[in-house]
């Protein structure tokens, strides 16, 4: 029984998680396609209006060639694999196909686990048993995916009001935005590993705008689409770039002491509860066990 009981528990608090990871990932994916229209709109052909590129037909319209291919094209679509791969930053070292099959390998391995824990479980409880686990298995990769993608864009978010301030000044200096990222992209971190990237492609005859566009869709974060707008909108209309980036660097410190205000604002009561239930009960208690331990002298006493 304890063991099943840890089961449940266990598969119970891994699907809370990954229903909260798989819904913060959908909210990132809406607030990108949000953040993601000036670039658009800017760079106007060869995106979806989602701010993904436009799918490449093989020649003669034909589908997937294979069942195999077909069924990771279907979940694919459901359960935008792709997207989550890019936003986690393991889109070029991780297919779509192996995330399925390790989704696979974690959903039988909660079916095993399930076949061993469900007999054991009281009731109507072995069916609950027997689903929760292998549902859990199969939706723990994106749980996984969905914190590494928040992980790493808090850190390129933390990183960027710095780039900003530092392309700026190249760009008063006369130099273009992209000699800027290439010198940022010798530094370390995740934002400079994808402005490497970015660098890449400009350096191999990729056109400025895709290269952005490859940028975008790799962090989708609205901070970094503002900054991809504000230099295509440079380059196509001659608006004044440095200005645009300092002020966007200056508006995303302030985001950020904002942030760090209401994290400290949140602490105070969770302080507060921390003290009222494990402080306060302690103190009695030892109040409690002293009372106790003289109990046979106030009782002499009276």
């Amino acid at each position: 029984m304890t063991l099943v009981a840890l089961l449940m528990l266990a598969a119970a608090l891994l699907g809370l998680a990954a229903g909260a990871e798989i819904r913060a990932g959908r909210r990132g994916a809406a607030g990108e396609r949000r953040g993601g229209g000036q670039l658009a709109s800017a760079a106007g052909e060869g995106t979806k209006p989602d701010g993904e590129p436009r799918a490449v037909r093989p020649l003669g319209g034909a589908g997937p060639e294979t069942p195999e291919a077909a069924l990771v094209a279907a979940l694919d679509a459901r359960l935008g694999l792709r997207r989550r791969l890019a936003r986690s930053g393991l889109g070029e070292r991780m297919s779509v196909p192996a995330l399925v099959v390790a989704k696979a390998g974690f959903c039988f391995a909660g079916l095993l686990a399930g076949a061993v824990a469900s007999p054991a479980a009281p009731g109507r409880l072995s069916w609950l048993v027997a689903i929760a686990l292998p549902a859990a298995g199969f939706f723990a990769p994106d749980a996984w995916l969905e914190r590494r993608a928040r992980a790493r864009l808090r850190s390129i978010r933390a990183q960027l009001p710095d780039a900003l301030d530092l392309i700026a000044v190249g760009v008063a200096a006369g130099r273009s935005p992209l000699a800027g990222m290439s010198e940022l992209a010798e530094g370390r971190g995740q934002l400079a590993s994808e402005l490497a990237a970015l660098a890449a492609e400009a350096q191999c005859g990729e056109p400025q705008r895709r290269a952005l566009e490859g940028l975008r869709r790799r962090v989708p974060a609205p901070e970094v689409a503002a900054m991809c707008g504000a230099i295509e909108r440079s380059r196509r209309f001659g608006s004044p770039l440095g200005r645009q980036l300092t002020e966007q660097a200056d508006s995303l410190r302030a985001a950020q002491r904002r942030r760090i205000e209401e994290h400290a604002a949140r602490a105070a009561p969770k302080i507060q509860l921390a003290v009222a239930l494990l402080l306060v009960p302690s103190v009695l208690l030892m109040i409690a066990a002293g009372l106790l331990a003289n109990m046979d002298r106030f009782l002499a006493g009276l």
